[in-house]
């Protein structure tokens, strides 16, 4: 009988999240375990990723025989192709030949690609983007990451360093960003950028229930939506400014590609319902060019946290098809 299981992998600074879909794409065992991170050696990681992997295959009860490919997603910058993380910044790999490692443990395929992209790559195979052949993405967590798929593709562009459109800059003189630049997309919308705007405000003296979850990193989404639910001022304007600047980094988007449709995804987008699509939507025809807004259509995800899970089943299929 034919190898009729993928294992699909999510890796991230803090956890590693496996899954195992069977052949009908349905998802059989799922498993998630810390990772070392970033104070930790590749080996570490690489170990972490091992395991799960292993006790998936253990635990569920499935013969090492049938499975047919492993996948995974990283952040940061990975030749897709090779399977080579080149620079990630949440995880110890630069230059790091993960493929050569996992195929050698467990004698099958192993794709990698950027989390982001693979997570557009799922809600276009399998999500909200099923139909379209050309897709925005913007994934809002922690940082804010983007994906295009153009003319059915998945565009990575030069070395596979593409849609890096968190760091588009909207605001030459806005706050710092982590990457060095000011007024970027990521500085303004994600949780690091709307917790530096709390940490602001109240270093001038303003109260806000978010005080104390911001004094030594980002708040969590719930702590954000029990602040929005209390009407808090500070939190209610640190997520009006993380939309207006989605709202306008979008229509850019927009009129630059006229795509089919604009997804947004992520941690944020999935705890907060519609309130972000919501506030974006309120403003952001005033961004684009009315003739190619009309042919666009845009919502949130549809999968979830498991957008990037799939996009690792879609690379599997793709590759292999």
């Amino acid at each position: 009988m034919s190898k009729s299981y993928n294992i699909c992998l999510d890796v991230g600074g803090t956890k590693v999240l496996g899954v195992i879909f069977d052949e009908n794409r349905e998802i059989v065992y799922r498993l998630k375990k810390r990772s070392k991170g970033k104070g930790n050696s590749a080996q570490n990681v690489e170990e972490v990723i091992i395991s799960v992997v292993e006790e998936m295959i253990e635990e569920s009860g499935i013969d090492k025989s049938k499975i047919h490919a492993i996948a995974s997603c990283a952040p940061g910058v990975i030749d897709q192709d090779a399977g080579i993380v080149l620079f990630t910044p949440n995880l110890p790999w630069r230059d790091y030949d993960i493929r050569s490692a996992m195929e050698k443990r467990f004698g099958v395929p192993f794709y990698i690609g950027n989390d982001v992209n693979l997570g557009v790559l799922g809600e276009y195979k399998f999500g909200a983007g099923r139909g379209y052949k050309n897709i925005v993405g913007f994934f809002v967590g922690t940082g804010m990451g983007g994906g295009l798929i153009l003319n059915g593709e998945l565009y990575t562009g030069n070395r596979f360093k593409a849609a890096e459109y968190g760091h588009m800059i909207l605001d030459p003189e806005g706050p710092l960003c982590n990457c060095g630049q000011r007024g970027c997309l990521e500085a303004f919308s994600s949780k690091q950028g709307m917790s530096a705007y709390v940490r602001q405000q109240v270093s001038r003296g303003r109260q806000s229930m978010l005080a104390e979850h911001v004094t030594e990193g980002v708040f969590r989404s719930k702590h954000l939506k029990k602040a929005l639910a209390a009407g808090d001022p500070v939190a209610v304007e640190a997520v009006d400014r993380a939309c207006h600047y989605l709202a306008v980094a979008t229509g850019n988007m927009i009129n630059t590609f006229s795509p089919d449709l604009v997804i947004y995804g992520g941690g944020i987008i999935e705890s907060m319902g519609d309130l972000f699509l919501e506030k974006i939507l309120s403003e952001v025809d005033r961004y684009c060019m009315p003739s190619i807004r009309s042919t666009v259509d845009i919502r949130n995800a549809a999968l979830g946290d498991d957008s990037v899970i799939y996009g690792d089943l879609a690379l599997i299929e793709g590759v292999t098809a």
